[in-house]
């Protein structure tokens, strides 16, 4: 924890502090109600020790002040004239304890262990604000597909062990999810789950970021300061995109791995990390290896459990699935009563590539629900994949797999590469045919075509 010591008497502030880092928590003093409230609206500190005689001034006239600064912030009174009306009072105000001097080092420990509590349980309660405010629809664990089913079992038969997992897979395959719904099925599930995202810093602040700092260890270090590892504590570490993690940082990480063992920056202490590794990439990890861009020992480390999340593409089971549950969320967040996708709507979503997998499905729907017209979305209202699913004439294609006759299949695939190409001598080269064969196949198709209207109105 990071604690804020409010004392007018420096002998008590700094007999405090000591207490407290020989807990092994970050302890800063001040001694008057402006320097503290000047510290609690700079830093985000998890505890106040906050003496109820202050000079001029009380912690009872402080102590609303700084709750009104940070909210959440749990502080717990300390005075040598301790009465009920006063522990009452200060109840009443916004402390969550009441501390009489002169009390013992056990005494101010509990008191600690109550803070963090109150913390961990404040956190929760902001969390599940955050998630009804902003529920988003989960579709990746309602799949039909084999693929994904086997992934899943997988994950869910590791998550109740101690080992590291490895997902691997294209972005926007649902990773961070998956990470989540493991660290949800653990024996850490009451523990706090924390994300450090690689490659978005630099290698000396994602150092810090990861293992922490004292103050002047580098330049902007005003300070010493807890790192996420430390966070997570009893929880699990989700390192995304760790295919980017900085070499330097990759031994650190594997020593992490193997003794539970690490180092604040700038600081020689070993101290020791109770934490599951969860790590992610889209990146070819053995490649790396053999590039020497990436720790073969830190892999192996890595790969106890492995998975790939299969990209959406290999998943068509379940693209409408999505859509549709897409589309529901999104109509019900901006207050349409959208009706659902056309036909030909449909079949564009279905023949999409979708690169960007789930996270550019989810973009697509929620464009189209925001700026389309009717309360049916049409191929008009999903432009970003138009040209992906049509050929030159604008008209929807079938894709390889689709249930459709290979007349089809062949007719659609000779537009497009017809439209492609510059010649016709072209396009029979890469067909591997004569040209005199690609011009019959073509009038043949063509003739198909003008005679489907005539067919479908009959």
């Amino acid at each position: 924890m990071e604690v804020l010591i409010i004392d007018d008497e420096k002998p008590i502030r700094d007999a405090v502090r000591m207490i407290v880092e020989d807990a092994d928590h970050y302890a800063e003093c001040v001694g008057t109600e402006t320097a503290a409230l000047e510290r609690a609206k700079e830093e985000n500190f998890d505890l106040v020790l906050l003496d109820y005689n202050l000079g001029p001034t009380n912690g009872l006239e402080l102590l609303p002040k700084l709750l009104a600064v940070k909210p959440q912030l749990a502080v717990v009174m300390l005075t040598a004239q301790g009465t009920i009306q006063l522990a009452v009072e200060a109840m009443r105000l916004g402390a969550i304890d009441f501390l009489e001097k002169p009390f013992t080092p056990a005494q101010l420990h509990i008191a600690m262990a109550r803070a963090q509590k109150y913390r961990a349980a404040a956190r929760q309660v902001v969390e599940l604000k955050k998630e009804v405010a902003s529920v988003q629809p989960e579709p990746f664990f309602e799949s039909t597909s084999p693929a994904v089913g086997a992934v899943l079992d997988v994950l869910f038969r590791a998550a109740p062990s101690q080992a590291s997992i490895l997902i691997l897979g294209e972005s926007g395959t649902g990773k961070s999810v998956a990470a989540r719904a493991v660290h949800e099925r653990s024996q850490r599930a009451g523990k706090p789950l924390i994300t450090v995202n690689c490659p978005s810093l630099s290698r000396e602040l994602l150092e810090s970021e990861l293992f922490g700092h004292v103050k002047g260890s580098f330049t902007g270090a005003v300070r010493d300061a807890w790192g996420k590892v430390k966070a997570a504590e009893g929880g699990t570490l989700f390192l995304d995109e760790i295919g980017e993690l900085p070499q330097e940082i990759q031994a650190k990480l594997l020593r992490l791995l193997q003794d539970r063992e690490y180092e604040r920056v700038g600081e020689a202490v070993v101290r020791k990390a109770d934490v599951r590794i969860i790590a992610a990439t889209n990146r070819d990890l053995l490649d790396l290896v053999k590039k020497g861009q990436f720790r073969e020992d830190l892999f192996y480390r890595l790969n106890v459990i492995s998975v790939v999340m299969p990209p959406l593409r290999d998943r068509p089971s379940d693209l409408l699935v999505f859509a549709e549950r897409y589309l529901e969320f999104f109509a019900r967040q901006v207050g349409r009563k959208m009706k659902g996708f056309s036909e030909a709507a449909k079949r564009m979503i279905q023949l999409h590539g979708w690169p960007g997998n789930l996270r550019e499905l989810r973009n697509a729907i929620e464009r189209a629900v925001i700026l389309s017209h009717e309360l049916v979305v049409t191929p008009a209202d999903l432009p970003a994949i138009q040209a992906s699913a049509a050929d030159a004439s604008g008209q929807v294609v079938p894709a390889v797999g689709e249930m459709v006759s290979l007349a089809e299949l062949e007719h659609a695939h000779i537009m497009r590469l017809i439209a492609r190409c510059e010649s016709l001598a072209e396009a029979a080269d890469v067909l591997g045919i004569d040209p005199a064969t690609l011009y019959r196949k073509r009038k043949r198709a063509e003739a198909e075509s003008r005679r489907e209207p005539a067919g479908s109105a009959a």
